[in-house]
């Protein structure tokens, strides 16, 4: 609990940072929220989303979880979509996952993980079985694991582009458009996977 109080001190003093800029800032603020982009990432700490691609507070709409994962059951997950489809009007969902995640090397290994971890990693396993003859060919640990990675992104955009919400947004030609990105840890940089689907 020692460290808390210093967290409250560096919100003071970004607040006190963002006034002396601009003393309107959080008054403009309040009255904003119209990104174009919905980001689903992982909850990774090393991956901030609006940081990485350079965007303002009301200017990326974010959902995260381990993995970057999206099963059509997680209702948390789905309603985040639905109300940025339906309400924020958003045009582009980005999933994005990174290598080196946790959650995606976990799913490689067939141990058993404490509830509810266990149960969420299963849909990265899925995958993973999927694409088993693939990932079997991969000689070396790593490049395996960087190419589930990859593979997961790949079958959370599907996921995504099968939802009703967005199903629903194509058919009365909301312009709509799920893409599949990656992030590097040890660069700094973002590759697009080429899975984009969506109607602009």
């Amino acid at each position: 609990m020692d460290h808390l109080p210093s967290l409250f001190e560096h919100n003071r003093r970004w607040a006190a940072e963002k006034l002396k800029k601009d003393p309107l800032y959080f008054e403009r603020l309040c009255e904003i929220q119209t990104p174009d982009h919905l980001w689903i990432g992982c909850a990774d700490s090393r991956v901030p989303a609006n940081q990485i691609v350079g965007l303002k507070p009301g200017e990326l709409f974010v959902h995260r979880n381990v993995a970057n994962v999206v099963p059509p059951d997680d209702v948390n997950c789905v309603s985040v979509i639905q109300y940025a489809v339906d309400v924020l009007k958003i045009k582009h969902i980005i999933v994005t996952g990174h290598y080196a995640c946790g959650g995606v090397q976990a799913a490689l290994s067939d141990t058993k993980l404490p509830q509810p971890l266990d149960t969420w990693i299963d849909h990265v396993r899925a995958v993973r079985h999927e694409h088993r003859d693939e990932l079997d060919g991969i000689a070396h640990d790593r490049d395996r694991w960087y190419r589930l990675c990859e593979l997961n992104v790949k079958h959370q955009v599907r996921h995504v582009a099968a939802l009703p919400t967005v199903t629903d947004a194509w058919a009365r030609g909301q312009v709509l458009d799920v893409h599949g990105w990656i992030y590097d840890l040890h660069d700094g940089l973002l590759k697009d996977l080429e899975v984009t689907v969506g109607n602009s």
